[in-house]
């Protein structure tokens, strides 16, 4: 096993991690109360756990559940922290960085954040109470609080998805620009000129709405901007798409071809074009992103952006083994495929 690779970071490196003491004393409340609010005790006034949570989020504090002799080190736990698990995406990433975690003896613990900022500083702050020997986030923005929680706990940290930004510090992902401007000038080479965007989530991704507005721009350097936007509520789901596609569509009966978040929208407004009757291309193009198998696999092959997110998750946990593969930023590039919807 070859756990001493993982912990690359010195313990000189380490500044000091706040104590429940230290909570305590800046809400002016008793230890006994801080630990009552961070264990999610019953009997808690509103007040009182709010007073001590402003006070944990100012001094970036996270519980320490790792007991006796152990208390500061660190354990074969790896935090992982996924925005949702609803689609074959981020399970994806998941298995790609429980691969190489494996071989030695490391392993992942998953959070799910919902998408929510105050859902993820939850998640990292409970994962972290256990000691994890590293952590990979989703994404490059976050509250500032996570990234002083993770700063005290000294260990190593890898974003994925973005790298168009500031990481903490390492991040492996795609330009989501370069794959918006790729994906308008597909549709452009395949003689589409009346386009449409759908999203869901309420768009709360970053890096889905610099896509959008990427795509966007482009299209007008092209000549052909973008006809209209829609960007569900819920959550992505085919049938989220396809009811989006339906609204899109009758109001805007011109647009020729749709770009989507995601291949799970995409693939719903496929099956809606199909029950409709329409012609696929010739009637409505339909382009999706990540480039998912099923998408691969319907009766008209969706085409899609794809990303390598099982390679995502692999470069991720080798750069958190690696104790040299400091402040790296790794492009791991997509590739348009061509299906059968445009």
């Amino acid at each position: 096993m070859h756990y001493f690779v993982f912990m690359g970071i010195a313990s000189n490196d380490k500044i000091n991690r706040t104590t429940l003491r230290d909570v305590a004393q800046l809400a002016g409340v008793s230890e006994i109360s801080v630990s009552r609010v961070m264990r999610n005790a019953p009997n808690i006034s509103d007040a009182l756990r709010q007073k001590v949570i402003s006070a944990a989020n100012t001094l970036s504090y996270t519980p320490n559940r790792v007991a006796g002799a152990l208390r500061n080190q660190s354990s074969n736990l790896v935090a992982v922290v996924l925005p949702s698990m609803s689609n074959e995406v981020f399970s994806a990433v998941l298995d790609g960085a429980e691969t190489v975690l494996a071989k030695h003896g490391l392993n992942a613990v998953l959070g799910l954040s919902n998408y929510s900022r105050e859902r993820e500083l939850q998640v990292v702050r409970e994962l972290l109470s256990w000691s994890p020997s590293g952590i990979i986030l989703t994404g490059l923005h976050h509250d500032a609080c996570i990234e002083g929680m993770i700063r005290q706990q000294g260990i190593p940290i890898v974003q994925i998805m973005d790298i168009e930004g500031n990481p903490l510090d390492s991040a492996v992902g795609i330009s989501h620009t370069k794959a918006a401007e790729a994906a308008a000038d597909h549709l452009y080479d395949r003689g589409f000129r009346k386009i449409g965007y759908i999203g869901a989530w309420r768009e709360q991704p970053d890096r889905s709405r610099a896509r959008r507005l990427s795509f966007a721009s482009r299209l007008d350097t092209l000549g052909i901007p973008l006809v209209a936007a829609k960007i569900a509520e819920e959550r992505s789901s085919a049938l989220v798409g396809s009811a989006a596609t339906a609204d899109l569509c009758s109001e805007h009966p011109e647009i020729d071809a749709i770009f989507y978040a995601n291949d799970d929208l995409a693939l719903g407004g496929l099956f809606h074009a199909m029950s409709e009757g329409l012609r696929i291309p010739e009637d409505m193009g339909f382009l999706g992103f990540n480039g998912i198998e099923i998408g691969k696999a319907t009766p008209t092959p969706l085409s899609s952006i794809e990303t390598p997110r099982y390679e995502m998750g692999v470069r991720a946990a080798e750069l958190l083994l690696n104790s040299e593969g400091k402040n790296l930023v790794v492009d791991l590039n997509f590739k348009v495929f061509q299906g059968g919807t445009t």
